[in-house]
């Protein structure tokens, strides 16, 4: 009974103190983090995501001449795999033959068809000639003949000889008319058979020009490379069941894996600070060890919209500096663009940074101090005044620090800071960044407002 007593009071001492810590505990307590004010370069960038792609990539071509045989586009029957390593003349895709072949058939009858009427007209243009020949042989008899009966009538009365002479003539005559009709008839019969023939030749090298395009439907690399999927218009990547067109043949691609890019994409808001010529640190999401630096190559002119969203983006292209093997198309990168590099500034980390009535501050000690901010990155802002190197200032403020006694800077601090800029002259890139300017872009701070509001938390139980 002692042991059973001893274990159930244990047991409620443990709930008791579960409950005091759960519900007894006031969890409003807050801790307080100090750092110091930072000197020395001053970096800001702006990160994106990019993609790796290859700089310059040689495409694999299926069949060139589709539109000499009225195909405008061919499925992809069979494709290596995506990544593949090939060497020169290796096997990488083929395509579907069906609709070729069903050409070429018909074709194959046509040809057919052709060369019996070759052959049909060919037999009777000679038989045509050979019996106009033997018309002419006959003529030239019966012309022979006139002229020895004409010889042999020379004792004859004259209306004799003269009728002999009539019917000489109309020999003559017929001779000469039917040899001109024999050219004419030849002229004819050759035309006819060239005309003929061409069809044929036609048909014939249209037939073989279908039977060369045939053998392109099985593709094979044009030299070593890795085959990288073509994409299509909306980004997808071109494999088996996907369809070529007669004016874009490219089956697949060779990309150089020696010289590759990360094209990525940068807001509207921020574009405005990414130039040509920035440098770039990069990552590779799948190696988060390597490190490389790029440089902004291109800049787009014009935003696109972005899927799903109305967001705008403008592209960048990034050429990588440096060559490691295991980079691959469609890598994944973190891209941090260098837009500008200050060589000496004070900053501290932007959570600092307090606002109330227009007036920037940071809490330093038991007050709040007031600072002139200038740019700032993702994670820093810099002091232009109001601070000094190695300041011990809140990170994380303690409990009613808006009861803080604010030390303000003099006026003329402040002014020195806030010269209008000339409206004639172009607003600078490298120009401060204004206490307004700061309150739009800092995330709001709900407990900040809180307090800000008077707002007191518990003390904590001992």
């Amino acid at each position: 009974m002692k042991k059973q007593l001893t274990i159930g009071i244990g047991v409620i001492l443990a709930v008791i103190i579960v409950m005091y810590f759960i519900f007894g505990s006031d969890g409003t307590a807050t801790e307080t983090i100090k750092v110091k004010v930072q000197s020395g370069e001053f970096k800001i960038a702006v990160t994106t995501t990019g993609e790796l792609e290859a700089k310059s990539s040689e495409k694999i071509y299926g069949p060139s001449k589709l539109r000499n045989v009225r195909i405008w586009n061919v499925k992809i029957e069979d494709i290596v795999p995506d990544g593949t390593v090939v060497d020169s003349g290796d096997y990488v895709a083929s395509l579907d033959k069906a609709e070729l072949t069903n050409k070429m058939k018909d074709q194959e009858l046509e040809l057919e068809q052709l060369e019996t009427q070759f052959t049909k007209t060919r037999l009777d243009t000679t038989l045509e000639l050979r019996s106009l020949r033997d018309e002419l042989i006959n003529l030239e008899y019966a012309l022979e003949e006139k002229k020895i009966e004409l010889e042999q009538s020379a004792y004859e009365p004259p209306t004799t000889i003269r009728q002999i002479k009539i019917e000489l003539e109309k020999a003559e005559r017929n001779f000469n008319q039917t040899i001109k009709n024999y050219q004419l008839r030849l002229q004819k019969a050759n035309a006819t058979m060239q005309e003929v023939a061409g069809q044929l030749t036609k048909a014939q090298r249209k037939y073989n020009e279908m039977a060369d395009i045939l053998s392109e439907f099985t593709v094979y690399a044009p030299k070593s490379g890795m085959v990288i999927y073509k994409r299509d218009w909306d980004g997808q990547k071109q494999g088996i069941g996907s369809q070529i067109s007669a004016w874009d043949n490219a089956v697949a691609t060779l990309p150089n894996l020696t010289e590759m890019v990360s094209k990525t994409y940068v807001n509207e808001i921020d574009i405005s600070k990414v130039k040509v010529g920035q440098k770039v640190d990069m990552g590779i999401d799948a190696f988060p060890e390597k490190k490389f630096t790029g440089l902004v190559t291109e800049v787009a002119n014009i935003g696109e919209q972005m899927k799903n969203s109305n967001a705008k983006v403008f592209e960048v292209v990034i050429e990588v500096n440096e060559f490691d093997s295991v980079m691959r198309p469609a890598m994944t990168t973190k891209n941090i663009i260098i837009t500008d590099v200050i060589d000496s500034a004070l900053y501290i980390p932007i959570e600092c940074i307090h606002t109330q009535d227009s007036i920037t501050y940071v809490v330093s000690g038991n007050r709040r101090q007031q600072v002139i901010v200038g740019k700032s990155n993702e994670n820093e802002i810099i002091i232009k005044a109001g601070l000094e190197e190695n300041d011990n200032i809140f990170l994380l403020a303690p409990e009613g620090y808006s009861e803080y006694k604010l030390s303000r800077l003099d006026s003329e601090i402040i002014q020195k800071y806030s010269k209008p800029i000339a409206v004639s002259e172009p607003p600078n890139d490298n120009s401060e960044t204004t206490n307004s300017e700061f309150d739009q872009k800092k995330p709001s701070n709900k407990r900040d407002d809180k307090r800000e509001k008077g707002h007191q938390r518990k003390p904590a139980k001992n």
